[in-house]
């Protein structure tokens, strides 16, 4: 059973996929876009040589041109602060006296319990404070 050189191109390809799948890298899908030009040159005809050579300018060009502009692209992204890391330096409402032993604010539309910093300071029931760090179920505020 002899089989074409597109389809063992087209095999390579969906190892490469796999491969991408597995290990997150780009780089293999570049590869595997790679195969699958190389394959649809031998499917019309084309020579080996010729595939290995559709092969490398393809997967090469790719990744010269995609790798460095998805590289940007990461570099460029601002990153949100999700979970606890949100709250920290976000203002909130005394609902009861805070000092350094604790207390209660209103913080983000809930109510956490609190405490001062600085343990020899008190806020007031209505003040605005800063949270500053999250410990536990805590808020630390000043």
């Amino acid at each position: 059973m002899d089989i074409d050189a597109w389809v063992w191109w087209l095999i390579g390809a969906a190892g490469l996929g796999i491969g991408l799948v597995i290990t997150a890298m780009p780089e293999l899908g570049m590869l595997a876009a790679g195969a699958v030009a190389a394959a649809v040159v031998g499917a019309l005809g084309g020579d080996a040589v010729f595939q290995v050579l559709v092969f490398a300018v393809v997967s090469v060009a790719l990744i010269a041109v995609v790798r460095p502009i998805a590289a940007r692209h990461s570099a460029q992204r601002p990153r949100l602060a999700t979970g606890i890391e949100a709250l920290k330096g976000r203002q909130a409402v005394v609902l009861e006296r805070v000092d350094g032993s604790g207390g209660r604010i209103k913080l983000a539309g809930e109510v956490w319990s609190a405490r001062s910093l600085d343990a020899e300071l008190t806020y007031d029931v209505g003040r605005e404070v800063d949270v500053v760090d999250i410990d536990g179920a805590t808020a630390i505020v000043m």
